[in-house]
């Protein structure tokens, strides 16, 4: 996701304007995607019952400042490269973790006037309508290498399972949701890792064609 944004500046001299040429590189994956590995294994770690299920907050502490904070970090540091595509990204989960942190904050603590009978019916709220965002990006990673397609349809399947344990009260499809939660942690650790790599001089990992070319 490294992209290259080429600034030209005007220098004015005492003999003639001159052009100076700076190139200015950045990959804003060095940031958005350790803070993203970090708040999805502490959600992870809720949705297969690490912790009680009153303790559902245990991971907001993470998520909200964190991943939250990276994600903005992120996605600032991309649009001013004119990475477009990847401001879009880091964007969009800054909204989802962000917005998780408030649903769960919210619920607990009775800030949004939501009667406590209308919990679970806010909750798949909160869930379908980001996976109708999520399952949207994927469509737009079928032009990126692989490994990024393969990363959104581990969300959407994560976000899928979740929803579906929500609606039907079953413990076994939340925690089968955290699982699919640690499968995309693997997939970031990987795409850490390559751009860490490249960060230090190295070679990318091999990230696989994309499905649409």
């Amino acid at each position: 996701m490294t992209e290259t944004a080429t600034r030209t500046a005007v220098r004015e001299t005492p003999d003639a304007s001159e052009q100076v040429s700076a190139t200015v590189v950045g990959d804003p994956a060095v940031i958005g995607v350790p803070t993203f590995v970090a708040g999805s294994i502490a959600l992870g770690l809720v949705l297969i019952g690490f912790v009680p299920a009153a303790s559902v907050g245990a991971s907001i502490p993470i998520i909200m400042t964190a991943t939250g904070i990276g994600q903005v970090v992120a996605a600032i540091w991309a649009a001013s490269l004119a990475q477009n595509a990847v401001a879009s990204v880091f964007g969009t989960f800054a909204g989802f973790w962000l917005s998780y942190a408030a649903l769960v904050l919210g619920l607990t603590h009775g800030w949004f006037g939501v009667a406590a009978q209308d919990a679970v019916r806010t909750q798949e709220l909160f869930l379908a309508t980001w996976l109708c965002v999520i399952v949207m990006l994927t469509f737009f990673t079928l032009r990126l290498p692989l490994i990024f397609t393969v990363l959104f349809v581990l969300v959407d399947v994560a976000l899928a399972l979740v929803l579906l344990g929500t609606t039907q009260s079953s413990a076994g499809l939340t925690k089968a949701g955290g699982y699919a939660v640690f499968a995309f942690v693997l997939v970031g650790a990987y795409l850490f890792c390559n751009a860490l790599s490249a960060a230090t001089g190295g070679r990318g990992l091999p990230m696989g064609r994309a499905v649409l070319r």
